[in-house]
């Protein structure tokens, strides 16, 4: 039987003190596909809960938002982010109360999905672990979620987490959430399960709840019909290291032969450049099985490159990689698709901006506005005359 209560909130031990803003070394704004929306006369605000490296935030400030708080507990995920956005962000979200984070209007929150994703809740029960709400170490972090909207009361919040939250305990793990969302916190939910590949070349699934305060009229951004290839993102030389040794590639061929025979699906992903990429997971550092690079007859496949998985999950270039290839893969497969967040934001932020009496006014930002992703919509183009 699931435990339903709300966890105890151990006191923080001191008020928060967020770092203050430093400029960014490597981010700068894309230009919004709605432009007349943006900036307003005062920027609509937004917090980066369970932020890893900022994938959330980077959509929400190109679509206009200002970030006034953020917290992670990984520390090289905070690394990435201080790195990134001249700031680092604050720890275990248990130890901040709400009263102490800033005010802001729009909570932003891609909280762990790890206890509801098919392969997270399979794993636990393998080792005989707790998952869902059971999982005491992440599973509860909703209602922390829901702890801060309860006390800030924000005008929107935008969740997003894996398709099988909607199954996971046979929708009862669901049913809490939106329950508690709607009937406990009165706010109007709107829910859409969007796949990235439409964006980039990555088939990932997931489920986004945006709510907000008073029942306003919402609907989900259009995404184009077909997304650019893997060919877009990959690098014509990448260094030998990442191709795959004699040994690995043999273990990976076998044991997918072995699964094959006994009528399982599991084997490795080889895909080619004309090809969508099945879905960037964390434990990509481990052997790269599900994405694996083919590179001719007489090759061995490859895997892809940090920088590689972060085009694939729609960073920019210039996105700065302080940390080592295994903590690399583990966080950009954690991370969000950008481009996917910055079209909902824009979307969020256009519904808001009239509720909260925000007027447009002329652009005045410190970085030069650019397109960074005119490449990926050229590469749609082609993709559908293809």
């Amino acid at each position: 039987m699931m435990d339903r209560r709300k966890p105890t909130r151990r006191a923080a031990s001191q008020p928060a003190n967020p770092p203050t803003r430093r400029a960014s070394r490597a981010i700068r704004p894309e230009r919004s596909h709605n432009r007349e929306l943006l900036p307003f006369a005062r920027p609509i605000t937004f917090i980066d809960l369970f932020c890893g490296i900022g994938g959330f935030r980077l959509g929400f400030e190109r679509a206009g938002g200002q970030c006034v708080f953020s917290c992670d507990w990984d520390k090289h995920a905070r690394k990435t982010y201080e790195a990134n956005f001249g700031e680092e962000p604050f720890g275990d979200i248990n130890a901040i109360a709400p009263a102490d984070i800033p005010e802001f209007d729009i909570l932003c929150g891609g909280f762990p999905c790890q206890p509801f994703s098919i392969a997270g809740v399979s794993k636990k029960q393998s080792l005989g672990m707790k998952h869902g709400f059971e999982d005491k170490k992440q599973g509860n972090l909703f209602f922390s979620i829901a702890d801060i909207i309860a006390h800030h009361r924000p005008p929107a919040f935008v969740l997003e987490n894996v398709k099988h939250l909607q199954r996971h305990d046979k929708g009862r793990t669901y049913q809490v959430i939106i329950d508690t969302l709607q009937r406990r916190l009165g706010y109007h939910v709107h829910a859409q399960v969007i796949d990235a590949r439409v964006v980039v070349p990555q088939h990932r699934e997931r489920i986004f709840l945006v709510g907000f305060r008073e029942d306003l009229p919402f609907s989900f951004p259009p995404f184009p019909a077909e997304g650019p290839k893997l060919g877009s993102i990959l690098d014509p030389r990448p260094p030998q290291k990442y191709t795959l040794t004699d040994h690995l590639w043999n273990y990976l061929q076998n044991y997918a032969e072995k699964h094959r025979a006994a009528g399982n699906g599991f084997g490795y992903g080889l895909v080619t450049r004309n090809d969508v990429a099945r879905t960037l997971s964390a434990r990509y550092y481990k052997d790269g099985s599900e994405i694996l690079i083919s590179q001719g007859r007489g090759r061995n496949p490859r895997r892809l490159t940090p920088q590689e998985c972060a085009r694939l999950m729609g960073f920019p270039d210039d996105f700065v990689i302080p940390v080592s290839d295994t903590q690399a893969y583990r966080q950009f497969g954690n991370s969000i698709v950008v481009p996917v967040v910055q079209r909902v934001a824009e979307q969020v932020i256009a519904t808001l901006a009239p509720a909260l009496d925000r007027t447009p006014r002329k652009p005045r930002s410190r970085f030069a506005a650019r397109s960074l992703f005119a490449r990926d919509a050229a590469l749609v183009q082609t993709a559908s005359v293809e």
